[in-house]
């Protein structure tokens, strides 16, 4: 028997032997669904304390479990509210920033704070999507092909392709239903992902440029202009790690 498998067992034994029980599936689902619906009087009634009764123990480090605890949490949340509809790139970095801030913090009572944040953020986020216009089947394929797709060359056959429709019907019902071309949004979402790098990460601007498709430093330069208000090298200045940590710290 593998190493692993002897220490599942063994596991398995313990709990059995304390009467340590998980919490119930339907009951964790019933909790991501209202988040996933934008339920939050719903939440606010299932929202159990961070790694308390029913949850397992992953790290001997009171602390270090609530982070993974917490880290878990995150990474279903965000799974359901794209399944209900919020933009990958929105509730992918959603959930970047809030492992970052977990990880700074250095008591129980800070993670169990931005444990209620994170949940009636994400709740309220959903409820908003809610409450706006939802985008059919082929709008949301497109907007997943063109989120997965923005550091190649798009175009919009390929859109059309993976969504199953023609590239004119596309064309057609995306500027009806987002309120803007296709083309437009494409370039939004690489400035978005740029601004994103920018703001996280060591890669240089001219990196940045040609990793997300831009056909030259200077087309890259100019269409973030255009979208922000001012150049790469401007905007790192002015949000890059300094501006960062200090709000992550708040």
């Amino acid at each position: 028997m593998a190493q692993s498998e002897k220490e599942l067992t063994y596991k398995a034994f313990m709990n059995r032997e304390y009467e340590f029980r998980h919490s119930p599936f339907e009951k964790e689902f019933e909790f991501y669904d209202c988040v996933k619906s934008g339920d939050t009087e719903s939440v606010k009634r299932l929202m159990t304390p961070l790694g308390g009764s029913g949850a397992g123990v992953l790290s001997e480090d009171p602390l270090r479990n609530l982070k993974y605890h917490f880290i878990i949490t995150i990474a279903m949340m965000t799974r359901f509210c794209v399944e209900g509809g919020m933009e990958m790139e929105t509730a992918y970095t959603l959930s970047d920033l809030y492992i970052m801030k977990t990880d700074k913090c250095t008591s129980a009572e800070k993670i169990h704070e931005l444990h209620r944040e994170a949940i009636l953020d994400f709740t309220s986020r959903m409820k908003k999507l809610s409450r706006g216009s939802l985008y059919s089947k082929p709008i949301i394929m497109a907007m997943d092909y063109i989120y997965d797709n923005l550091h190649t060359k798009i175009s919009e056959e390929d859109i059309a392709g993976h969504a199953s429709v023609s590239k004119s019907y596309l064309s057609r019902i995306f500027h009806k239903e987002v309120g803007v071309t296709i083309s437009t949004y494409i370039a939004v979402k690489r400035i978005e992902a740029a601004q994103n790098m920018l703001k996280y990460s060591d890669y240089q601007p001219l990196d940045i440029g040609n990793y997300l498709g831009f056909s030259s430093h200077s087309h890259f330069i100019s269409t973030f202009k255009k979208y922000s208000g001012m150049t790469p090298n401007e905007f790192r200045k002015k949000y890059y790690r300094s501006n960062w940590n200090r709000s992550m710290s708040k």
